[in-house]
């Protein structure tokens, strides 16, 4: 029995994350997917409604395999204090997030909730490429 949490913000990255993990999930196995805003003026209603629906397909998709689990966090946290608060909560024994193949520029410009993730989670994660984004 093993326990996954998934961070996920949109349907897209959902249905990238469940066929990664519909290879590798079965009976007795538990995903606990994780969706979170910092709320207030940096979130909006479609914001909301999109996390929805991004935890929905997660459902979809793997609950008859496996029991799946979904949070919709919003409450002031960066979305990388989230996922590892979830990670320890749930008592994880892995961790799979999407990340967005960048140029170097957009890097630096943009920076990155996935490198946060990776430089501090303390269980084993799976990273899945989304979309490339120039």
């Amino acid at each position: 029995m093993t326990t996954y949490v998934v961070g996920t913000n949109s349907v897209h990255t959902s249905a990238t994350i469940c066929d990664y993990l519909g290879r590798r999930v079965g009976q007795g196995d538990t995903v606990v997917a994780v969706n979170s805003h910092r709320g207030g003026d940096d979130t909006s209603p479609e914001d909301i409604r999109d996390g929805e629906d991004a935890l929905n397909a997660v459902g979809a998709r793997l609950g008859e395999q496996c029991t799946v689990e979904t949070h919709q966090f919003v409450r002031a946290n960066d979305p990388e204090e989230d996922l590892l608060r979830a990670v320890e909560e749930f008592d994880a024994d892995e961790l799979v997030i999407g990340i967005r193949k960048r140029n170097p520029t957009a890097k630096v410009v943009f920076g990155s909730t996935a490198q946060s993730v990776l430089l501090n989670a303390d269980v084993p994660m799976a990273v899945v490429p989304l979309v490339t984004v120039d």
